[in-house]
């Protein structure tokens, strides 16, 4: 008996923004930024050779899930620093002390230099906005979370978890590497994604609801989805697309055909 694979999909439109395509982006963003006055403001800076930003002043609840912790200190990978940053959450300061323009955040997703491309922002950005518990796959929440975990979701992630737990020594230097060589257009899994909870710690998360994986184009073969399932180790999977701001959400579900006589 066969089985084919049928698609489930739901979708959402992100309205604040569409593509990073013009000077107009820039201005209505920024605007839209201005409008959002918040008494909780945290500042963090941004470290061009890390491709993070260290927060330097922490404020409000946000990072109990927001965030990864290295050496005592919390950072801020490039989604996590955009997205704070346009709800005017987050004061992002460069080498000089001046406080970086969104549009200069902007620039940084936009050279696809940091892990996250401009779909990935958009699709962390829609789950981020609907309550999720959002982590990049594969770069632990904490050093102590990677210790109490077990049983990591795949091989790569196995084989990051490795490097990051002797960064305890040589600060976050690993947490550096395992950015800057990840590619963006490649098929892998990009976020793990954990339903809304106030109980949520970032040294002991838990499995996550689901992993998820960007998809460009058209759907992957079974052969790459198959091998994408077996890195979740048991874990859902769900695919997302990016349509000029609509984010879609697929996932894959096995049916019995019927034998015909």
């Amino acid at each position: 008996m066969d089985a084919e694979d049928d698609w489930e999909s739901s979708s959402g439109e992100v309205t604040d923004t569409d593509q990073f395509n013009d000077e107009d982006f820039y201005s209505t963003s920024a605007c839209l930024s201005k409008l959002q006055f918040r008494s909780d403001v945290s500042k963090a800076k941004w470290n061009v050779e890390m491709g993070m930003a260290e927060v330097i002043e922490k404020k409000g609840k946000m990072w109990i899930t927001t965030g990864i912790v290295r050496n005592g200190k919390t950072f801020c990978l490039i989604e996590e620093t955009l997205f704070l940053a346009e709800i005017g959450a987050l004061l992002v300061m460069d080498d000089n002390d001046e406080c970086l323009a969104l549009k200069d955040i902007y620039k940084k997703i936009s050279e696809e230099r940091n892990g996250c491309s401009w779909e990935l922002f958009e699709v962390y950005k829609h789950l981020k906005s609907l309550g999720y518990v959002v982590g990049r796959h594969g770069v632990p929440w904490s050093i102590k979370g990677v210790k109490n975990n077990s049983k990591p979701c795949s091989s790569q992630g196995t084989i990051q978890n490795n490097r990051v737990e002797g960064a305890e020594e040589n600060g976050i230097t690993c947490a550096v590497q395992m950015l800057s060589n990840l590619q963006v257009d490649e098929l892998r899994l990009n976020f793990d994604v954990y339903l809304p909870n106030s109980k949520f710690r970032k040294s002991s998360p838990g499995d996550p609801a689901f992993l998820l994986c960007l998809v460009r184009g058209s759907p992957p073969a079974k052969a790459k989805s198959e091998v994408l399932e077996r890195q979740c180790g048991g874990i859902p999977l769900k695919l997302c697309h990016v349509d000029h701001g609509r984010v879609s959400f697929f996932s894959f579900k096995r049916v019995e055909l019927p034998i015909l006589p």
